[in-house]
């Protein structure tokens, strides 16, 4: 066994964490829920949400991971032999996530290079918001399956990239950090200077600040401001515990969780700035939107061809716009292949980098399917499904299995085993893990099975077919939540063989 990486420093593990926690869903669905849901009270639900759910989830992933110095299925094995399979859910599903949003990543890559385009598109709203579709050739329902060859070349250069990030683990993306980090705060810097010098920015701006309180009364504003928390900090994915891992004994946790949550929060509220200044400057406030998808390659396009008349200076902030998401993209992608890469070989006890090469090669070829003309529904559904369903149940029985079915209090010394002037109080952490987060969970898993079956009448989306939609869907689900058993069959098979597997406890 090769001797487990560490971080080169806190600073190091917390520029990674908030790269991961960091992402597209910052840039995006952040400033489109503020917009739908009153500004300003959208932006308190969510503060409100971080406290009580979100960092004391984020801190008890975090101390597990180090407490036992392993990924999530060994991590959850620890906590009890019988939770693996959560640890094998949460692991599996991150697989299935990074299938995806590799190419989400790709689709960036395409726009940055595809930029100068936009230079020949001043005033011109249409042509920018065809630019996406007609460089993918994305028919939006499943037909179509060739492969634009463009954006082929875009998907293997962002697996170049996420390989290349994590190719020795702790020690390369501890490198890489130290850039993709601040990169995208300083490109939405600049993109906030140019919104806000702009006439009638101030509107959008204090569309995104001042609070609408008649918007507590909407349960949607509550289940997206709870649903944004859980997604954005990367979460019951496995990556947490993968990071854990790395740290070193002496970690202050609870300090270093609220650097991390607040500076996610940080910057999705400079994105929202970014965003409501130039749509305020550009006349579209009302175009703006909480599907990520529409907002960066049919909405936003329109508001760069809008920023001035000279056609270069906008092609420019074309460019600006898409580089800063292949910043942010970039850390959370090659993030969710460490959380599973970790978690395997710490498992099987195999070389990290060879299971690093075989998941991004078969994650890599998966997400061939996602660049082909169907490609945009195909990940519509399967995203859907991941998110929506699998990573909340995963969510849900994470939070039942360490807080109710395991000693809350040895979890909560972890936590706290480093601190002396801000230790988190039992009250907090039992409230949070055992109570608020489960129920807000469970409560977001029940508005979103209504609104599927209730209101869209079990079809997700009527324009997709549905065996697509069962088959990237359902049997995808199934299969996540199915993989640590099949598991099992073969750990069985493997131990007449002479595997052993370790024996972890939470002393």
């Amino acid at each position: 066994m090769e001797k487990r990486g560490m971080w080169s420093s806190r600073f190091t593990f917390i520029l990674a964490a908030v790269g991961s926690a960091v992402g597209l869903g910052n840039a995006w669905r952040f400033p489109g829920l503020a917009a739908k849901h009153g500004g300003g009270t959208f932006l308190l639900v969510y503060l409100l949400a971080m406290l009580v759910m979100g960092i004391p989830l984020l801190m008890m992933e975090i101390s597990i991971a180090r407490k036992f110095r392993k990924g999530a299925i060994e991590s959850m094995r620890g906590i009890k032999k019988r939770f693996e399979p959560i640890g094998w859910a949460a692991t599996s599903n991150a697989f299935v996530i990074v299938c995806y949003y590799s190419v989400v990543f790709a689709w960036v890559i395409l726009m940055f290079f595809n930029s100068w385009q936009f230079a020949g598109m001043t005033g011109d709203s249409q042509a920018a918001s065809n630019l996406f579709f007609e460089l993918t050739q994305t028919t939006g329902v499943i037909e179509g399956t060739s492969i634009p060859g463009e954006v082929l070349v875009c998907l293997l250069i962002a697996w170049g990239l996420i390989f290349y990030c994590i190719r020795n683990g702790a020690n390369s993306v501890g490198k890489v950090v130290k850039f993709t980090v601040f990169a995208p705060v300083v490109l939405l810097l600049i993109m906030a200077v140019k919104g806000v010098t702009m006439d009638g920015a101030m509107q959008g701006v204090a569309m995104l600040f001042i609070p609408d309180f008649s918007a507590l009364a909407d349960a949607s504003l509550w289940v997206d401001a709870v649903g944004q928390v859980f997604y954005s900090l990367s979460i019951m994915m496995a990556i947490m515990f993968a990071y854990g891992s790395y740290l070193p004994d002496d970690a202050n946790i609870p300090v270093d969780c609220m650097i991390i949550a607040f500076s996610d929060m940080a910057v999705s509220i400079l994105s929202g700035i970014v965003m409501f200044s130039t749509m305020g400057g550009t006349g579209m406030l009302d175009m703006i939107t909480d599907s990520g998808i529409s907002t960066a390659f049919m909405v936003y396009p329109q508001a760069i061809v809008n920023l001035t008349d000279i056609g270069w200076v906008n092609a420019i902030f074309g460019a600006v716009f898409y580089l800063m998401l292949i910043t942010l993209a970039i850390d959370s992608a090659f993030s969710i292949v460490e959380g599973v890469s970790a978690s395997i070989s710490d498992k099987f006890h195999l070389r990290p980098k060879n299971v690093t090469i075989a998941v991004c090669a078969i994650c890599g070829v998966i997400s061939i399917l996602f660049v082909t003309q169907s490609g945009l529904a195909w990940l519509d559904i399967v995203d859907n499904w991941t998110n929506q369903i699998n990573l909340i149940i995963i969510g849900v029985l994470e939070c039942v299995a360490i807080g109710w079915c395991f000693n809350l209090r040895k979890v909560l010394s972890e936590v706290n085993r480093n601190t002396k002037e801000f230790k988190i109080p039992y009250w907090w952490f039992a409230a949070s893990v055992k109570v608020i987060a489960p129920v807000l969970l469970t409560g977001l898993f029940v508005w979103n099975m209504y609104t599927l079956f209730v209101i869209k009448g079990g079809t997700y989306n009527p324009d997709y077919a549905i065996w697509a939609q069962i088959a990237a869907g359902w049997v995808v689900s199934v299969l996540v939540f199915i993989s640590g058993f099949i598991a099992k069959i073969f750990i069985k098979r493997m131990k007449k063989k002479g595997y052993v597997e370790d024996e972890v406890t939470f002393d």
